[in-house]
């Protein structure tokens, strides 16, 4: 499986130029026979979701349950899922709270762990507390998880937009 993690707070038009990186790493990987792996949310997931549509890549979203009952996401996380369900092959429901970061990392650790690459979208800032890109990728490196970041030009952030981090 190949697994996306990076920021959260993704320009609009970063987010277009990362659907193309995307697309062309990810026509590689289908060719390989590989699973795309993303946990439900708005910007970052769904760029790679359509990107491994369009490459031809198998794609597998995580959705979060309490109590075995599929949880309420957060309003700009909704339509967002609509479209990754649509864009998916097969739906993995995952118990925690979508709402604690806490519980994100450690479902986002325990994704990573089946994952043979991740692709890493960092600007190589450390982690502030409330994004936690720098940690993912740290993590992915020393569980010997295949880690590629990429940072195209013209990437930038929004950080007034939301904090925090997808895989």
């Amino acid at each position: 499986m190949i697994a996306v993690v990076g920021h959260q707070d993704l320009a609009p038009w970063t987010l277009a130029l990362l659907e193309e990186e995307l697309y062309a790493r990810l026509a590689r990987c289908a060719e390989a026979g590989r699973t795309g792996l993303v946990r439900v949310g708005q910007g970052l997931p769904v760029a790679f979701g359509r990107a491994a549509k369009q490459a031809g890549l198998a794609l597998v979203t995580v959705v979060p349950t309490l109590n075995r009952v599929p949880a309420l996401l957060r309003e700009r996380d909704r339509r967002a899922a609509g479209e990754l369900l649509l864009l998916s092959e097969q739906v993995r429901l995952l118990e925690y709270d979508p709402a604690d970061r806490d519980a994100c990392v450690r479902v986002d650790e325990r994704l990573l762990r089946a994952c043979a690459r991740v692709l890493a979208i960092w600007d190589g800032t450390a982690s502030n507390g409330r994004d936690t890109t720098a940690h993912l990728v740290a993590y992915a490196r020393s569980h010997g998880i295949d880690v590629e970041v990429l940072w195209p030009d013209g990437a930038e952030r929004v950080p007034d937009q939301v904090g925090g981090e997808l895989p």
